[in-house]
């Protein structure tokens, strides 16, 4: 499956980062048959070559139900969030990252979404400047279920 072969690659390059992130086996190939199947897949393609992906999700996230050393600065029942947002590094450079962004907000608007969210790990410095690039705020820290922890961003559409 190609969505586990950018997987993979983004997992080799966040180690050769010395970035703890997806350094567990997730996500992977049963991640990404979830993803499809509950219809949050998307990904981006370049000449029929899938060379980004990521997931789409709308209305709440449990993990973000509690944050800590800051606080979510809008309150609101469903927002959209986006997930396991992984590129070739063959496109590295590119801003493809924030093309999900983008394409996610035009699905908020389509939905009537204003409120989107996302983490990312402490150290994943690229994904912080890409929210960041992207106008989200960051409000927090939160811990996903097996506990780690990443900082929680937020943007008001």
């Amino acid at each position: 499956m190609k969505i586990t072969a950018l997987y993979d690659a983004a997992k080799e390059l966040l180690r050769n980062l010395g970035i703890d992130q997806w350094q567990d086996g997730y996500p992977n190939a049963a991640s990404a048959a979830e993803d499809i199947r509950s219809g949050g897949s998307y990904v981006l393609e370049e000449n029929k070559d899938v060379i980004g992906t990521a997931f789409i999700g709308f209305g709440t996230e449990p993990t973000y139900d509690k944050i800590f050393e800051g606080s979510w600065k809008y309150e609101c029942e469903h927002y959209a969030f986006l997930h396991r947002v992984a590129v070739s590094t063959a496109y590295s450079g590119r801003g493809l990252a924030g093309q999900f962004f983008q394409e996610a907000e035009g699905l908020c608007r389509e939905k009537g979404i204003t409120l989107f969210r996302c983490d990312t790990h402490r150290q994943n410095l690229a994904m912080q400047k890409t929210l960041e690039r992207c106008g989200f705020t960051y409000c927090g820290i939160i811990y996903l279920d097996d506990g780690a922890e990443r900082f929680g961003y937020e943007k008001k559409l």
